[in-house]
């Protein structure tokens, strides 16, 4: 039996000592676990490694149709990140191929995030940096005034468990929290003391936007010219979910007209951005993170133990044990 890790380099762990060890807890020490780096310019090497591969550990690697058809063996897609975009979810379930996204592993870590975001943004402190260090001006009176986060109101889009988790660090910190997901059911909200509103609404009375939005065919482009002009209040726009939720056209018209006040983002378009030539960068009400808002030695164990037990759990037939699967394929014992 084979595990296959493989992902972009940057994408990869330094080493995968605890990986192998977890997979070997599982599925004994005879199992075979091969470490490969990928790269898009050398696809047909990546499919020569996949070819025999029983289960695929990684998080950014496009597996199409095309992929699948390289892996006659595979069983099991174990995703150490909350998306799965990546995978042609269709193909892997025509397959029975298991889809098993590790979900929660960094629930807190990105909620700490979406709170440090609200703060900074809202503080100018990226602005002042620039005014201190570039151009050594002392001036608290340089950046526009703002109200406290306290009589503001925060809109969050996507309520699963990073959204709560984001909800109820800020119920303290600002006047109002609504939220909007339309796969979540009333119970939740009303657990939480969170208003569910309507799309637009939140558009037009929400002083700072949350995406915690999983990445699907509904809203793809989410945030465009048309929900940038709904925005009432001048938003702090801040994107926790994925890059491709957001227009980034129609955003940077929306930053030069005013239309959102400030923007965050730990996500673009491109996993690996031209940074020197981009235009996000270089604006002093605008923060980027590269994809660091899990990052933490709690969340790097539990992203490295948790996809290789959804591996062992799956190829063991133990699917209540499963932390998460996505898709709806038999799970059965191939030991």
């Amino acid at each position: 039996m084979k595990i296959l890790i493989s992902d972009y380099p940057d994408s990869m762990m330094p080493v995968h000592d605890l990986e192998i060890e977890t997979l070997k807890s599982h599925l004994g020490d005879d199992i075979e676990v091969e470490v490969y780096a990928y790269s898009d310019d050398a696809r047909e090497e990546f499919y020569e490694h996949l070819s025999d591969a029983d289960a695929l550990l990684t998080a950014f690697v496009q597996i199409d149709k095309e992929a699948f058809e390289h892996a006659p063996n595979l069983k099991v897609i174990a995703i150490n990140a909350t998306g799965f975009d990546n995978v042609d979810m269709d193909e892997a379930t025509k397959r029975g191929v298991g889809v098993c996204p590790v979900g929660e592993y960094c629930t807190w870590d990105v909620s700490e995030s979406a709170i440090a975001y609200m703060f900074a943004l809202n503080k100018h402190f990226k602005f002042y940096i620039g005014q201190i260090e570039d151009e050594h001006r002392w001036d608290y009176a340089a950046a526009p005034e703002v109200p406290r986060l306290e009589d503001q109101t925060l809109g969050i889009f996507g309520f699963g468990k990073i959204g709560t988790c984001t909800a109820g660090k800020a119920k303290g910190l600002v006047k109002r929290v609504i939220a909007n997901d339309p796969f979540i059911d009333q119970e939740l909200f009303a657990e939480h003391g969170v208003e569910r509103t309507e799309v637009d609404e939140i558009l037009e009375n929400a002083d700072i936007i949350v995406n915690h939005m999983n990445l699907n065919e509904t809203n793809h482009g989410f945030f465009n010219a048309e929900k940038f002009a709904k925005m009432e209040r001048r938003p702090i726009l801040i994107n926790l979910g994925r890059g491709l939720c957001v227009d980034e056209p129609a955003l940077i018209e929306a930053l030069d007209s005013g239309q959102i006040r400030a923007f965050g983002a730990d996500v673009l378009y491109d996993e690996t951005p031209d940074l020197a030539n981009h235009p996000l960068v270089g604006r002093n009400n605008v923060i980027i993170t590269p994809h660091s808002a899990f990052y933490s030695s709690s969340s790097l164990r539990d992203l490295m133990v948790m996809p290789c037990n959804n591996i062992g759990h799956f190829l063991k037939g133990e699917k209540d044990k499963l932390f998460k699967l996505v898709n709806d394929v038999p799970v059965v014992n191939v030991m």
